[in-house]
């Protein structure tokens, strides 16, 4: 196998579930089975439980509460835990609210939320009053209001928030950004990201089965469908943008001397998940009569104030391999890379006027992080980046100090899906990005992703 192969396959995607893997004890083997953080789960559906089953892998944590409204997963959740040879953790779940009793308590110093997009600022308001680390998955909220709540109250409760998005840490997109930072492709220019991914079977079902394909969604489907298809159906906008632009945002050091300041947004015509359900449902299915919001390629372009430009696209409701369709153009060069292809072009240095695929420059540029800790992280789920989230996660909090990826980056990473609305609503007109950092982004430095551990 070429090393090519090798590095890319090292970043495929694992899917959802993951298994623990025995020979691993993090904790120990990263040197961090002192001061043991005490780590507490709301909700523990798939993303929630992928989270636990990596912090069940380390020494260095306590589980000490879930909370989930489906006993079910409250049930799968506790059996992980037992396996693993952990104390059973105190469960929580009888309301929608009973998470609030959940972080009453005194023994939890952290707080990992992986609920549905509605509930996740209110949760992460609610658990920074209460004065936990707070991690919160992707994306951190669906408003401008709710932005700026997040902001607010973190910087009224001094209580760190970290927006979980996993995939700053591919091993591909971790490479970039060595070479980014030490200058390869000159100073920067222009990027494209994005998320392009086939979920119609994750929004619709059967009833029956999660992701048995079907026309069913809302209180008759199963897993995401259950809420995540009403977001299609209610809003036209970039819903999902952070895999994509997460990792963009970090190489042009957007909130730490550079920011958004404008964006204007596009759609297409919505027909992919009506043709879904009629292929998988038939014509006559009720489903087959609504009419969803949502256009299925949603292309939105944001502009820096140091002068460089973003395109971002979003196409989940039509047939299309999985793809973040990463682009960074410098002055001096470009590499164009994703799952599907990996290839670069340096002035000077690259043969000719083409293209040179990237085994060599991701040899040369591998990130210490990976190179430390990779034989860690392939097992943890998603090609090893879910490892590196959490790692970082749980040292920040083990230290009570800002993360990687702060409060003011979930704000505006998530700003783009209002915004992205707006702007869709009003034939494309810009939309102005708020400065979430209130001026603070002229001297914030940018994190040191160099360092190799946390």
């Amino acid at each position: 196998m070429s090393s090519r192969r090798k590095f890319v396959k090292n970043v495929t995607l694992s899917g959802a579930g993951i298994s623990l893997a025995s020979n691993l004890s993090l904790g120990s083997s990263l040197g961090l089975e002192k001061d043991k953080l005490k780590l507490a789960f709301i909700g523990v559906g798939l993303r929630g439980t992928n989270h636990l089953n990596n912090a069940l892998q380390r020494k260095d944590i306590e589980i000490t509460a879930i909370c989930d409204v489906d006993p079910a997963r409250n049930e799968i959740a506790l059996k992980m835990i037992g396996e693993a040879g952990f104390k059973k953790p105190k469960v929580f779940g009888s309301t929608d609210y009973d998470y609030r009793n959940l972080l009453n308590i005194s023994e939890i110093d952290a707080v990992i939320i992986s609920t549905p997009w509605l509930w996740h600022t209110k949760m992460a308001v609610d658990s920074m009053k209460a004065g936990k680390y707070t991690g919160l998955e992707v994306s951190a909220a669906n408003t401008l209001e709710e932005c700026w709540d997040l902001v607010n109250t973190h910087e009224a409760t001094g209580s760190h928030l970290m927006i979980l998005e996993n995939v700053n840490y591919r091993r591909d997109i971790l490479a970039v950004l060595n070479m980014v930072r030490q200058n390869v492709f000159g100073e920067l220019l222009h990027f494209t990201c994005g998320y392009q991914h086939d979920l119609r079977h994750v929004k619709f079902n059967d009833g029956k089965t999660a992701y048995g394909k079907g026309a069913e969604f809302g209180e008759k489907g199963i897993s995401e469908s259950v809420w995540r298809t009403q977001h299609s159906l209610l809003r036209n906008a970039d819903v999902y943008p952070t895999h994509g632009l997460g990792p963009v945002a970090t190489m042009a050091d957007i909130n730490r001397g550079n920011r958004f300041v404008s964006m204007t947004s596009h759609s297409t015509k919505a027909l992919g998940l009506h043709k879904y359900i009629v292929e998988t449902g038939g014509a006559d299915h009720p489903n087959a009569k609504l009419k969803f919001k949502q256009g299925d390629v949603i292309t939105s372009t944001i502009e820096t104030s140091n002068g460089e430009t973003i395109i971002i696209t979003h196409n989940v409701n039509t047939p299309h391999p999985y793809s973040l369709g990463f682009k960074v153009q410098g002055v001096q060069g470009l590499t164009d890379f994703d799952y599907h292809t990996q290839r670069i072009h340096i002035e000077g240095t690259t043969k000719g006027h083409g293209w040179e695929n990237m085994d060599s420059w991701f040899k040369k540029y591998d990130h210490p992080l990976w190179k430390k800790y990779g034989e860690h992280a392939t097992e943890s789920g998603h090609g090893g980046m879910d490892f590196f989230v959490l790692n970082a996660f749980v040292s920040s909090a083990k230290e009570n100090t800002a993360p990687p990826m702060d409060v003011y980056d979930a704000a505006a990473w998530s700003a783009v899906t209002p915004l992205s609305e707006a702007s869709i609503e009003n034939n494309g007109e810009p939309q102005d990005f708020p400065d979430f950092t209130r001026g603070r982004w002229i001297k914030r430095k940018p994190y040191n992703w160099m360092k190799e551990s946390y």
